[in-house]
């Protein structure tokens, strides 16, 4: 199998399939075998390129594997080198952030803060249980501290009601987020809305960025009213090999993010 075969099979967009949907479809893709020996990193011009047995490594768009930090550049060297006989795409997130950011967030940079950004409009830490009580001390307990954050640091004061009913933000709060988001660069800003989708919210990914919140705590505040809920009926298997999986996206994602401050 060639590079060009390989990236544009599995790496194409900086994304994968879950692994938990493509065992619903009963996909069964055949790994492509490892083809190089080595990763490294190696000098280009300032910048820290992922190289495989010494050539260049590319994305799926035929950029350079690139960065400006060599920290960045080690990070997705580890994930090529972990890899055994074959080559698992599920298994390198980092890899895919990366080839996101370079080939998608590069060119639509504005885009990309807008996407984001417009999550601070609905985000879910403002809209709260209004029964029962524990929940409610659940939610107040992790959710306001991060709010409260929002508000000091970034200058995004957003209005918390209880029940689902849409509350319209101010712009200021908007244009606060908008505005703190705007600040990373485009392997910050890939990051940012992995951890943006996965946790369903700005205020957390963004205070993951800035240091503010561990991934672990930011993960669990997210979580909140799922774990109250397998509390009450158990566990749901499926649900939890999925919330593993995504675990380790948002690990990859945080990582980065702290690469880049």
């Amino acid at each position: 199998m060639s590079d060009r075969d390989f990236y544009g099979d599995w790496f194409r967009d900086g994304a994968t399939p879950d692994p938990m949907h493509a065992a619903q479809k009963g996909m069964k893709p055949e790994l492509p075998k490892r083809f190089y020996k080595e990763a490294a990193v190696i000098g280009d011009d300032g910048r820290h390129v992922v190289a495989l047995d010494g050539r260049v490594a590319r994305t799926p768009a035929k950029n350079l594997l690139a960065f400006a930090a060599p920290e960045m550049a080690q990070a997705v060297v580890a994930e090529w080198n972990a890899q055994g006989s074959h080559i698992d795409p599920f298994s390198m997130p980092i890899t895919r952030i990366a080839n996101s950011a370079i080939d998608g967030v590069r060119t639509s940079r504005q885009a990309v803060i807008d996407e984001i950004a417009k999550y601070g409009g609905s985000d879910f830490l403002c809209y709260r249980a209004d029964q029962p009580e524990e929940l409610m001390r659940r939610q107040a307990e992790a959710w306001d501290p991060v709010l409260a954050w929002a508000a000091d640091h970034l200058g995004a004061r957003l209005a918390v009601i209880n029940g689902i009913q849409y509350k319209q933000q101010s712009p200021e709060a908007l244009a606060a987020i908008a505005e703190a988001v705007a600040r990373h660069d485009e392997f910050g800003l890939a990051s940012l809305h992995a951890v943006t989708t996965l946790t369903g919210s700005v205020i957390l990914a963004l205070a993951v960025a800035e240091g503010y919140l561990e991934p672990e705590a930011a993960w669990a505040a997210a979580h909140v009213d799922e774990d109250y809920q397998a509390e009450l009926w158990g566990q749901d298997e499926e649900a939890q090999q999925r919330r593993a999986w995504r675990w380790r996206e948002m690990e990859a994602a945080s990582r980065l993010l702290a690469l880049g401050r």
